[in-house]
Parts: structure tokens; C-alpha cells; sequence
């Protein structure tokens, strides 16, 4: 007969366990809610396509988690109502200097310069770190209060104090990749004290609840693809393979027609070429009543 050895978990005296595995299953649910609600805001403020992935949750002390980011960091403290500690947001300089070009029209990835941020651009990090924390607050749900602000922004790990050295907090670390710059680490923290009593034994059912009330007005601010099309024209394969540089394809559109206007490939109205300042736009002269 063969005896399997049975399987050894590591178990650190420093950080002992104070979650309960329904609980810790709660805080993964709403961090991974989280991560897609993040991506879809980084998306909409830079006009590229970003993902964030959730990579997993932990709890440690305030000084471990501190001491595991670089120096030169981004910490945003956050303020949560009354509570004395302050919750984390926090990303690399680089990467935030690269989403602050995309956002000031950038067009490709940039080389991150090695000083502190300018004011504008502290401006800049602060607003996006205010659509993060309406993110948090909608994937929490019940569990996280709904009064979070941005408090301050700091550039060193060592300098920021957002609660005792001793205090515990949940930390969640995610990935975090913008157009095709490179994927960065990130964390939030948020003090325990401020989640557990919330965190009892209906939480998934609180945090599962939690999102229909408010699932219309994030599924309104999704961005969506929107494109003023020509009419076509159709081509056979042969005229296409005959393509060479400086060959005219004719188009059945006249110059008083109107464009269609498409969402996702579903035209929805129509649009007369225009401009605002220098930038050209369309101006709606006719809805599709399809739509």
C-alpha cells in the first residue's frame, strides 16, 4: 500500500489568517468586479483600449505593504469618511506618466522622465485616481462605505502614512496594461477594520445585490466605437488583387449626401461633415428610426 504525503501549507505567525474563506471569496469577487470596471474607466479617460487583470488579494500590515512597493511610487491616499486610516491607490510613475501623455494626445508610448509631477499633471492623476475610487466604491458594494476621496498624492512609499505601521489591510494587486505601453503593477489597500464588520456571512449576496442598481448607468458610460461611413461600393476580388499605389476606386457618394453614422456597425443617423475649433467633426442632421 502506498501512502501519499499530505499536502503542507506554509502558515506565517505574522500574518495570521483573519478572514474566513466566504469572506476572502466576497473580497475576491468584488476586486475582480473591480479590475473590469477599471479597465473600461482607463479606456474611456485615454481614448485607448486598456485592460486591468486581478491577480489576488492578501492581508498584511501596513508596514509589509509598504515595504514591499519601490521608493519612487505613486501612493494616492484615499479618505473613507470618518475613519482615521486611509485606503491606497497605488501605480508606478512611469506608467502614470505615460497615461497622462495618452490623455494630452500622445499617440504612442513615451519615454517616462525621471523627476517629480508638475502640477497639471498632478491634477491629471488625481482625476483619474477619483475614477478609480467610483469604481470601487460600485464594485464593493455594501461592503465599502460610499463617502471615498481623494486626500493626497505622494511619491515616495516611505514618506506616505496611511495608518499605524501595525494596522492590517487588504490588499489587492492587479496588472495593469494601456494602449501598447507595458503592463504595470498596481494595489489598492484598503484598511480591515473599516471592511470587516461588513464583511458577515450574506456579503456575496450584499455585493451580488449591490450591482443592478447600478448597472444601467455604467452600461450607459461604456465607451463605444462611433464612425461616419461613405456609402459603399461594391468590388469583385479580382478588381481588389489588381490593386497598385495610385489607382482610383469610385464612390457612389455625392458630395451633398450626407454621411452615415455608425455605432458598432449600426448606422443610427446621419451626419454632415463640420468642425469644432480645429478638430473636424459631424453634426446629427437625421436619426435612423430604426434605431
Amino acid at each position: 500500500m502506498t501512502v501519499q504525503n499530505p499536502a503542507v501549507e506554509v502558515y506565517d505567525f505574522k500574518r495570521p489568517t483573519t478572514l474566513a474563506r466566504q469572506q476572502t471569496r466576497a473580497l475576491e469577487q468584488a476586486f475582480e468586479t473591480f479590475s473590469r470596471q477599471w479597465g473600461t474607466q482607463l479606456t474611456a479617460s485615454l481614448r485607448v483600449m486598456s485592460q486591468v487583470a486581478f491577480d489576488q488579494v492578501v492581508v498584511e500590515s501596513y508596514a509589509d505593504y509598504a515595504a514591499s512597493l519601490p521608493s519612487r511610487t505613486t501612493m494616492v491616499l484615499c479618505a473613507m469618511g470618518e475613519h482615521p486610516a486611509r485606503a491606497v491607490i497605488q501605480f508606478p510613475p512611469d506608467a502614470a506618466f505615460g497615461w497622462i501623455a495618452t490623455m494630452l494626445g500622445a499617440t504612442s508610448p513615451i519615454v517616462a522622465p525621471d523627476r517629480r509631477y508638475t502640477p497639471i499633471e498632478l491634477s491629471l492623476v488625481r482625476r483619474l485616481a477619483a475614477g478609480v475610487l467610483e469604481d470601487l466604491s460600485y464594485s464593493f458594494g455594501g461592503i465599502l462605505i460610499d463617502d471615498l476621496r481623494v486626500e493626497s498624492v505622494h511619491e515616495n512609499s516611505m514618506v506616505a502614512q496611511a495608518t499605524a505601521p501595525s494596522d492590517l489591510m487588504v490588499v489587492g494587486a492587479f496588472m495593469v496594461r494601456a494602449g501598447g505601453g507595458p503592463a504595470a503593477e498596481a494595489s489598492i489597500a484598503i484598511p480591515l477594520a473599516e471592511l470587516l464588520p461588513r464583511l458577515g456571512v450574506d456579503v456575496l449576496d450584499a455585493v451580488a445585490g449591490h450591482r443592478p442598481e447600478r448597472l444601467r448607468d455604467h452600461v450607459i458610460a461604456a465607451p463605444v466605437e462611433v464612425a461616419l461611413r461613405l456609402r459603399e461600393v461594391p468590388v469583385s476580388p479580382r478588381r481588389v488583387l489588381d490593386l497598385a499605389v495610385g489607382d482610383v476606386i469610385p464612390l457612389p457618394h455625392g458630395h451633398t449626401r450626407p454621411f452615415d453614422l455608425a455605432v458598432d456597425g449600426r448606422i443610427i443617423a446621419r451626419a454632415a461633415a463640420g468642425a469644432v475649433g480645429a478638430r473636424l467633426a459631424g453634426v446629427v442632421i437625421d436619426l435612423e428610426e430604426s434605431a
